[in-house]
């Protein structure tokens, strides 16, 4: 693994909706190395400067994965997570057990 790899990747919507694991810093700089010129923002940039910068070993992956998370975020382009830890089980453990107690008898 390399030192820009991130500890979990980050799973974008891509294209017509296609959920797209982005695992290192250098995916996700090539990613907005492509992001179109028009739509660039400051979060854009902050982004692209941090992969940048942990692909050159001047910071740790994990802050340029927090910059990319708020960048996609911004964007819309988050996958929703299938499976999240929520207390007391997983978020589709909380929708499976309101749909049981909803239900009629």
């Amino acid at each position: 693994m390399d030192r820009s790899s991130f500890e979990k990747p980050v799973t974008i919507l891509t294209g017509l909706g296609t959920p797209t694991r982005i695992e290192s810093a250098a995916e996700a700089y090539a990613l907005l190395a492509d992001w179109p010129r028009a739509s660039r923002t400051a979060a854009h940039d902050i982004a692209a400067k941090a992969c940048r910068a942990a692909m050159d070993g001047e910071i740790d992956a994990e802050t340029a994965r927090a910059t990319f998370v708020a960048f996609a975020r911004r964007n819309d382009l988050l996958a929703p997570q299938t499976s999240s830890t929520v207390a007391g089980g997983t978020v589709i453990d909380w929708a499976t057990r309101s749909q049981r107690l909803n239900a009629p008898a």
